[in-house]
């Protein structure tokens, strides 16, 4: 249920050069955050203003392409760089969140506001799921079957065709499906952990009497 995340590996290795660039410039990682923002915003823009057609397509897909470049990169960069902080893990998620929101706010030109805002809200939900989980103890669940990538193909997919309406409503259904399958994900991980512990708990008692 990976879908596109699995191309994650690929797409960091063809942004390596690009990384390593940014580390020698000592570009701070918060900077690429704010640029992602920027391009989302740039391609909730471009839903706006632009003609739906061919040339929407292409525009929002360039500059939703760099938006997720961005996404990968600052990570990236803030481990090679020695820069990883607790905070600036919040600042990605919060770069994430509104990058996301930019993008579909331009939808609202071309949409009813009550379908674009079932949109938003349903795709915060996969985050907050898997965040749910992180502060619980289980590893970040990423992922499809409609995560960030798949949701960012959409929206290409919207700027196309201009085929608002049932594409918003797939990208919100499909949200609210990957949000459940990763609950499941979440709750089987945590499971797992538990009954590790309380085998441990269990061993540590036996040993001590």
């Amino acid at each position: 249920m990976n879908g596109l995340y699995s191309l994650k590996p690929w797409f960091a290795e063809r942004l390596a050069h690009v990384r390593r660039g940014l580390v020698e410039r000592g570009v701070r990682p918060a900077v690429l955050t704010w640029a992602g923002v920027a391009f989302g915003a740039g391609a909730g823009v471009a839903i706006a203003l632009v003609p739906m057609g061919p040339l929407a397509g292409v525009l929002v897909a360039v500059l939703l392409v760099a938006r997720l470049a961005c996404a990968n990169l600052d990570g990236g960069v803030a481990r090679d760089s020695g820069r990883s902080t607790r905070f600036g893990f919040v600042v990605n998620e919060l770069g994430d969140r509104l990058a996301e929101f930019a993008v579909l706010t331009g939808c609202l030109f071309v949409a009813p506001s009550a379908v674009v805002l079932a949109a938003a809200l349903a795709a915060t939900l996969p985050s907050w799921v898997s965040l749910a989980g992180t502060a619980a103890g289980a590893r970040r669940v990423q992922g499809g079957p409609v995560g960030k990538t798949e949701r960012c193909a959409l929206l290409i997919v919207l700027a196309a065709t201009g085929a608002a309406v049932p594409v918003l409503f797939l990208l919100a259904v499909g949200s609210l499906i990957t949000a459940v399958v990763r609950l499941v994900r979440v709750a089987r991980a945590l499971s797992e952990t538990d009954e590790a512990s309380a085998e441990a708990e269990y061993a540590a008692a036996g040993t001590l009497s």
